[in-house]
């Protein structure tokens, strides 16, 4: 049987290439994975972008394409859209290539970090975007398959690196970084209250011996918990969520892809972010509210249309997944929605 075949462009670089996935480059383990794969909010996503993507001309930038749950459907539904997907995890572009081909031409998957949409939709050649999807933090992938070290309930070397063809691993942060700078990362990516403890823990350990897995640094971190501490969650959460962060610096590059994003839709093109932390939420909620205000001077009589606001927001505040929705994907848990539509051009 001939394989379904998709675009895929390799970005940076921006060589484009019709590419099959071969039977011998199917890993069993990774295709059932897609299995277990539950959208988060995919509904409302639907909901929210579907006005975007009803014309002949409609494009949907997945910039987090993880296993294709959300693009999977929206092609469906959607019989006219085309999607560029982006992700840095060649694994799940490979899993998402797989599961998207029969769609054919529709589909162009480029290997990208997301604050380069602009650059990898330019080199795609389909024009603007009409709408564009976010869904933030860690993939189902990357929590379930356990060698790649971001979940703490599982021992696995720490990588957790999304792309681990490039970039230091967590292993090498735990292994370098000085007390005040893994201080830092805690408290600033983790919210960890202890951040201070952990730090001083992680240094007396390694001296020790190196903590290259993730069973040793939650024994580490445990150990260094009061046990009054442990009843309110798990010590290891925070801790492993700073070194997510900083590993694949998370933040930074989404302070500069949500600007990047709003910047190439058109009129009428929508956005949808689905964010899993509070810092992510606040920077999403910062920029939306930037564009969505009027720059008129305080105090001017008459809004000038240069000063009038060039989105509306689509979302009453951070949106939440619903009680039924978390007990069938607990997942949906932490998240909070934003949404907004383009109303006019830059002035």
């Amino acid at each position: 049987m001939t394989p379904s075949r998709f675009a895929l462009t390799h970005f940076p670089g921006a060589r484009s290439e019709r590419m099959g996935i071969r039977a011998e480059e199917r890993n069993p383990l990774i295709m059932n994975l897609r299995d277990i794969h539950t959208p988060v909010l995919l509904e409302r996503c639907v909901e929210l972008l579907g006005p975007a993507l009803e014309s002949d001309d409609a494009l949907l930038v997945d910039a987090t394409l993880g296993m294709g749950g959300h693009a999977e459907a929206f092609l469906d539904r959607f019989p006219c859209a085309r999607l560029i997907g982006l992700d840095r995890d060649r694994d799940a572009l490979r899993i998402a290539g797989e599961r998207l081909s029969r769609f054919g031409d529709r589909v162009h998957l480029v290997h990208t970090v997301y604050d380069g949409i602009a650059d990898a939709v330019a080199s795609v050649g389909l024009g603007a975007p009409t709408a564009i999807l976010f869904d933030l933090g860690v993939s189902s992938l990357q929590l379930d398959v356990a060698d790649r070290g971001f979940a703490y309930s599982r021992d696995a070397p720490l990588d957790m690196r999304m792309d681990q063809s490039d970039g230091i691993t967590a292993a090498e942060v735990v292994a370098t970084y000085g007390e005040g700078d893994l201080r830092r990362i805690f408290e600033r990516y983790g919210e960890e209250k202890l951040a201070g403890r952990y730090a001083r823990a992680i240094i007396a350990a390694r001296k020790e011996e190196p903590i290259e897995r993730s069973g040793r640094l939650v024994d580490i971190l445990v150990a260094a918990t009061p046990h009054a501490v442990q009843r309110a969650g798990h010590p290891a959460k925070r801790v492993f969520q700073a070194l997510r962060i900083e590993v694949n610096r998370e933040l930074a590059v989404l302070e500069h892809a949500i600007p990047a994003a709003l910047e190439i839709l058109p009129v009428d093109g929508r956005i949808v972010v689905l964010s899993y932390q509070s810092l992510e939420d606040r920077l999403v909620k910062r920029e939306f509210a930037a564009v969505s205000a009027s720059t008129a001077p305080r105090g001017l009589p008459v809004e000038l249309p240069e000063h009038a606001p060039r989105f509306r927001l689509l979302s009453k505040g951070a949106e939440l997944a619903t009680e039924e929705e978390r007990a069938v994907n607990p997942r949906a848990t932490p998240v909070r929605l934003r949404a907004a539509v383009r109303i006019r051009e830059d002035a």
